[in-house]
């Protein structure tokens, strides 16, 4: 008998949907929503009525019949740290997703899954997969020198279990068999050290840690940073802003857009040229980095995300890195496909389903 999984994946100014039978993507597509729709809410857990109704609205359009979905998952949002895995979407969750540690539309995910879910039966359940705050962070990666400032474990935990768990297929071994460096390059990056099955260490990608991104600012010096803060040229939200949306490249170049960046390099702009040849410099530092976390001891550098696909910071990464262990490439997020199959093997039970 087949099962019928929905998937949620709620973005900035979009919600990708899907549905699987089994492991075979039968639905797919990605909702658009403007700025403007978006404004009438002060907070981001107040659009999940809104985004909910198109949700159902299209998979209606789409002739599938609601009342034969079998699980509904969510993408994980800013919960408090938890080991990764998969978890079922209880109250006391939905009380962190409403009154979460920060804003970041990944919260909708399991907001919304747990709503169409509850609207479907009792035999209906919502979870959630690796969550953007999974933290198997060793205590030594927390310190940081200031003790009011420890390190914290922020990153895109669900696509980077995922390309490790495609690598490890490729070599025949197990996650749990390997080490390797994964490096999620999207609107933030994100580069962990993955050790038989852990992720030990990352740095913090949403706002103030590692390289910078082509929306957030990664780590800057932190001295010229406090004086900035007191200069009074900048409220506290601005200040934030620095860190992450308008930081980066868009800081840099007024845009965050690596196709038209790329483009504007082709045509001889080096200012461009300069700035996005930093950015894969810093990620080859932060990769050179976790590779000492690991003590060399790495089976495969992954490069992941929207960035992947690109040829010039891809080559520029791997000459950089290729010295440590085999680079390969896995572009995009690969998300839904991770959700679907980590709902689907909590349906066969083939995964513990944990409780938050």
């Amino acid at each position: 008998m087949y099962k019928l999984i929905l998937v949620v994946n709620p973005g900035t100014l979009s919600t990708k949907i899907a549905v699987f039978k089994n492991r075979e993507q039968i639905f797919l597509i990605n909702l658009k929503h403007t700025p403007e729709a978006l404004s009438q809410f002060s907070r981001i857990s107040q659009q999940f009525e809104y985004r909910k109704q198109m949700i159902t609205a299209e998979i209606k359009k789409a002739g599938i019949d609601m009342k034969h979905i079998d699980i509904v998952v969510g993408t994980g949002g800013l919960l408090r740290p938890m080991s990764g895995g998969v978890y079922r979407v209880n109250r006391a969750m939905i009380r962190d997703i409403v009154n979460p540690l920060g804003e970041h539309e990944s919260n909708l995910g399991g907001l919304i899954a747990y709503e169409l879910a509850k609207d479907l039966g009792p035999k209906v359940i919502a979870i959630i997969v690796d969550p953007t705050y999974v933290d198997e962070m060793e205590d030594i990666a927390r310190v940081s020198g200031v003790p009011e400032l420890p390190r914290r474990s922020l990153m895109n935990a669900l696509n980077q279990r995922a390309v490790a768990h495609r690598y490890a297929e490729q070599l025949d071994k197990t996650y749990d068999d390997i080490n390797v460096i994964v490096a999620h390059m999207g609107r933030g990056v994100s580069v962990g050290a993955h050790y038989k099955g852990r992720i030990i260490d990352v740095n913090n990608w949403l706002n103030g840690d590692g390289p910078f991104s082509p929306e957030r600012s990664g780590g800057v010096p932190a001295g010229q940073l406090v004086e900035l803060c007191y200069s009074g040229q900048f409220t506290k939200q601005e200040m934030r802003k620095k860190l992450k949306g308008n930081g980066g490249l868009h800081a840099y170049l007024g845009t965050s857009d690596a196709i038209e960046i790329e483009r504007r390099i082709e045509n001889g702009d080096k200012e461009a040229e300069l700035i996005y040849s930093a950015m894969p410099y810093q990620i080859a530092k932060e990769i050179g980095s976790m590779s000492t976390v690991l003590k060399g001891e790495v089976d495969g550098i992954l490069l992941t995300g929207g960035l992947a696909y690109s040829n010039m910071i891809v080559d520029d990464v791997t000459s950089r890195v290729k010295h440590i262990a085999p680079v390969r490439i896995f572009p995009g997020d690969g998300e839904m496909e991770s959700l679907a199959m980590n709902g689907y093997m909590a349906l066969m039970g083939d995964v513990d389903i944990k409780e938050y």
